[in-house]
């Protein structure tokens, strides 16, 4: 029962619509699944989405005026201080999320406030008494291996999955921890980096401006527009068509023209899972500065995407950016050539500005869109007046009857030609590696492959561990043709240097390391302060740091104050620790295609017989591959052989010292179970990692070319290393359970491969075991299984 004093407050600072924007988040989610029960839903939400509602929710509790006048449970000053330390404890996972439940059952039923804020303080008197006993991880059942010098420690990205139907529940959480490490906030310099050398922006802005002002009515009036999703839209749309007509009668034309775009009810087209966007801009095909409606838009058209919320209080909710995350996604994904994408956030009237790249993402200071008509405009028109390169789009691939780009061998340029893309990896940060088939188109019709990657300084240059495997004579793996770090205004292109433009990563802070950096007072949007851009104020210094006031409306939980750091602020130390991600190219001499691609269940164990063999040859010249997964075993096009690429993650056997990366990134459904274990690489994990390709490829391949989803096994993506370690080994640790298992799930195209399987689990897994020892004879064994199943697919065919 609540407290008299207690319903006293509740009954003079009521809840109102303070809850409505995590009542709207939390709807969302229920939405996509199609389930009408709380119950329901809360029961399939992973644990770390239910954590991000949870902290989003104790976020939304704090903005509430009655938490600051709410007694404490413990002896703290008040309820907001017991919710700042239940905040800490759900993020540091010391505290059972699933507690939280029954509050957010409440929520959701419009329970009254009396019942919401006792469940409050039941949750708060719970975190006080209870933490969560982390379980020791148990030792493999092999005896205890020690990490050796050589281990880079693993990470799992976006990129990393395998045959997945890309949802939310799934996707969310890890593309969330794929940034969060490199997330920077409150950057003032954001908008003068990437909007400040846009050619006549500033006398632009004035002359639309000044055109707006003028209109019969004004464009801009207080509280133009309204908070409705609908109204916003149209009021985004209208205004980004007038300030193109302005503009045009200023004499200002754009060399391509773009217009605004908005789907906020029906998914665009090009992703794997159904994928909507608010608002956006997008190529204008007609090139016309009027456009029918009418034109069909996909993900590959979306040049800058923006999210809306109805509450400026959602600027300060993770789950905005991430929105914008998961459509930066899909840009990268569906256009091969884009290095970074620029987008923007929209609460209330409260506006952001948003870099995505390689490394992570990078966030504006706001400003108030109804307050700062200058900066409202000057965003939009350079949105609108932007060149490819300016957009993100890569400067070194050209076009001309054809993309092509240029690389310098042998003392000469060639032009190389890209005649169509192979792979590029679903992700924002990471490796983002992309391959293209391409061509000299000279009198050689030599076919090529391409290959680009973002890769960490630090790591060494997989073109130079493929030349020399290539002059090494290495069999069955793609030859080496030439290497490079790609250039862009003559220097090596870069995240911090290039992509950021030296942007200073001394300013700003992010929010889930609850950095500090020095902020001296401004009155004004520090991004209207700078000396390039056309906002109001004179110029500033980029070394001088800047904070702007903010009403008392503005919620300031989930990004605290800053505060001014000392010397040996966290800031400096990880400055010296702060990474940066290379753009290099590799061309290869020889073109293959996925095994998924073969045109027989014979070709899939030729493509995997030619791996194996290329991988022997490899360890022959004492290089360790350790990737193996099934986009890095390839068929030959005549299905004659098969052959390995992908040397970003393989190593010199006899390397004195680690690269000094501070992660690999690999394929989780194919590693090894000691690799998920943790264990020192070597060539015997490889071995098992091939089993498991072919194990994975006779559960999805349909036919050539064709690939199902088989959601027990999409799991896997999603898994801890350790439980999927342990799924794997309950698989194989059996004769009669791991027979059923491929009996039951190995598709109808795959089934005369079901003996070769059982049979090569009794080479890899003798007596369903793991290894314990380095082997050299499993090269032969594994190869032999492989020959004697392809002699006698060829009996079958005759």
């Amino acid at each position: 029962m609540t407290d008299p004093s207690r319903s006293a407050i509740i009954k003079t600072k009521p809840i109102g619509q303070g809850l409505d924007a995590f009542h709207k988040s939390a709807q969302s989610l229920f939405q996509e699944l199609n389930i009408s029960s709380p119950i329901t839903v809360l029961d399939q939400i992973g644990s770390e989405d239910l954590q991000d509602h949870a902290l989003d929710l104790v976020l939304a509790l704090q903005a509430l005026p009655a938490s600051r006048l709410l007694p404490s449970n413990g002896g703290g000053k008040n309820l907001f201080s017991d919710l700042s330390r239940l905040n800490l404890s759900i993020n540091t996972g010391d505290f059972d999320v699933g507690r939280v439940i029954p509050l957010l059952i409440a929520i959701l039923n419009n329970e009254s406030d009396n019942i919401i804020w006792d469940k409050v303080y039941e949750i708060v008197a719970e975190s006080a008494l209870t933490t969560i006993a982390k379980p020791s991880t148990p030792p493999p059942s092999s005896p205890p291996r020690t990490a050796s010098f050589q281990q880079t420690p693993w990470t799992f990205n976006t990129g990393s999955f395998a045959d997945t139907s890309d949802l939310r529940r799934n996707v969310d959480p890890i593309l969330k921890s794929e940034v969060e490490g490199n997330l920077m906030i409150d950057h003032p310099d954001v908008f003068k980096t990437f909007f400040g050398q846009i050619p006549q922006l500033h006398e632009m802005t004035t002359a639309v401006l000044q055109s707006c002002q003028d209109a019969e009515p004004s464009l801009f009036q207080k509280g133009v527009g309204g908070c409705e999703e609908a109204a916003v839209l149209q009021f985004l749309c209208r205004h980004i068509d007038r300030f193109l007509l302005f503009a045009d009668e200023h004499g200002f034309r754009p060399s391509k023209r773009r217009r605004c775009i908005t789907t906020p009810n029906k998914p665009i087209p090009g992703s794997v899972s159904k994928r909507k966007l608010d608002v956006g801009l997008a190529y204008n095909s007609s090139n016309e500065l009027e456009e029918s409606d009418r034109q069909n838009y996909d993900w590959s058209h979306i040049l800058i995407p923006g999210e809306l919320k109805g509450n400026q209080r959602e600027d300060n909710y993770s789950s905005t950016w991430l929105d914008l995350l998961r459509y930066a996604r899909e840009i990268f994904s569906a256009q091969d050539t884009r290095r970074f994408v620029l987008g923007f956030t929209l609460c209330g009237s409260i506006m952001r500005l948003w870099e995505l790249d390689r490394l992570g993402v990078i966030g504006s200071t706001p400003f108030d869109i109804n307050k700062d008509g200058q900066m409202f405009v000057s965003v939009f028109l350079g949105c609108l007046w932007m060149s490819e390169e300016e957009l993100g789009f890569d400067p070194t691939i050209l076009e001309d009857n054809g993309r092509y780009t240029h690389i310098w061998r042998n003392g000469h340029t060639e032009r190389l030609w890209l005649e169509g893309l192979m792979k590029r990896q679903r992700s924002v940060a990471g490796r983002a590696t992309t391959c293209w088939r391409g061509s000299l188109r000279d009198k050689s019709k030599r076919g090529l492959m391409i290959k680009d990657s973002w890769e960490y300084e630090e790591r060494p240059e997989e073109g130079l561990l493929l030349k020399e495997a290539t002059e090494a004579g290495v069999k069955n793996v793609a030859r080496y043709y030439r290497h490079e770090t790609v250039r862009t205004g003559g220097e090596a292109d870069n995240v911090l240097d290039k992509v950021r433009k030296g942007l200073s990563d001394l300013v700003g802070r992010n929010p889930f390391q609850q950095r500090r950096v020095a902020h001296s007072e401004a009155d004004t949007s520090p991004i209207t302060s700078s000396a390039s851009g056309p906002g109001k104020g004179g110029s500033r210094s980029r070394s001088r740091t800047m904070t702007r006031k903010r009403s008392s409306s503005c919620v300031q939980a989930s990004m605290p104050p800053t505060k001014r750091s000392c010397s040996g602020s966290p800031v400096k130390q990880d400055m010296q620790r702060r990474r940066n991600r290379v753009h290099r190219r590799l061309i290869m001499r020889d073109i293959g295609k996925s095994i998924y691609e073969a045109s027989s269940p014979h070709g899939i164990l030729t493509g995997l017989l030619g791996g194996i063999k290329g991988h022997e040859s490899l360890l022959d010249a004492k290089i360790l591959h350790r990737d193996i997964s099934i986009g890095n075993v390839m068929l030959t096009i005549a299905e004659d052989d098969g052959f390995l690429i992908d040397l970003d993650l393989a190593i010199k056997i006899d390397r004195e010292n680690a690269s000094g990366v501070p992660s690999k990134t690999g394929t989780k459904v194919f590693m090894a179970i000691g690799a998920l274990y943790g264990e020192d690489h070597n060539f015997m994990h490889d071995l098992e990692s091939f089993f498991w390709v072919l194990f994975w490829a006779c559960i999805h391949c349909t036919g050539s070319g064709g690939q199902r989803r088989v959601s027990k096994f999409q799991a896997w993506n999603f898994e801890s290393t350790e439980n999927l370690a342990k799924i794997k080994k309950g698989s194989i640790d059996e004769e009669d359970k791991f027979n059923k298992e491929v009996d039951e799930n190995f598709t109808a195209y795959c089934t005369p491969l079901i003996p070769c399987i059982k049979e090569l689990r009794k080479v890899v897994f003798p007596e369903g075991k793991r290894w314990f020892k380095e082997d050299r004879q499993l090269y032969s064994r594994i190869k032999s299984v492989l020959q004697q199943a392809r002699k006698g697919l060829d009996t079958m065919e005759q």
